[in-house]
């Protein structure tokens, strides 16, 4: 099966890594799960910040109803939680990450609770931004890997 390169661009919006994979033939799943993520590995700071670009806030609901925004708030949807502790919690961590990393916090949030996300931005504000950058474009490839499957079970 192949994908065409805007289907791709859904799952990770990093220009190189759909021109990568774009046009190739899938004889699987998880074939293609796989080469989406050597193609994603390593990704560089500015194509981190490039798909970035498409990741609404941790917390806040995407906008719109592309692919991208139906994919962010299907992964969101688990850390909804009423709780307006958790929720302002969640914001002010949001902003003191944004000013010390000057990016919004990234995270799979797919099978995550509010709880476990800012266990996890906690922890990750205690990083220096080189090993902070490894981390989000980790979290992009998890991202990635969950969508591609979509996209391929969608096919």
């Amino acid at each position: 099966m192949r994908f065409e390169r805007e289907r791709l661009l859904e799952c990770l919006r990093v220009e190189r890594w759909a021109d990568e994979l774009a046009g190739q033939d899938f004889d699987t799943a998880d074939a293609l799960v796989e080469a989406g993520m050597q193609a994603a590995t390593p990704l560089t700071e500015a194509e981190v910040d490039e798909a970035l670009a498409a990741h609404p806030r941790i917390g806040d609901k995407a906008e719109g109803d592309g692919a991208e925004a139906a994919f962010s708030r299907a992964e969101q949807a688990s850390s909804d939680d009423p709780d307006e502790q958790l929720e302002a919690h969640l914001r002010q961590g949001n902003e003191k990450y944004e000013a010390q990393f000057g990016r919004v916090f990234l995270i799979r949030a797919a099978g995550r609770d509010r709880r476990a996300i800012l266990e996890e931005l906690s922890r990750r504000l205690m990083n220096d931004p080189g090993v902070e950058t490894d981390e989000v474009a980790e979290q992009l490839r998890e991202i990635a890997a969950l969508r591609l499957k979509q996209i391929w079970e969608d096919a």
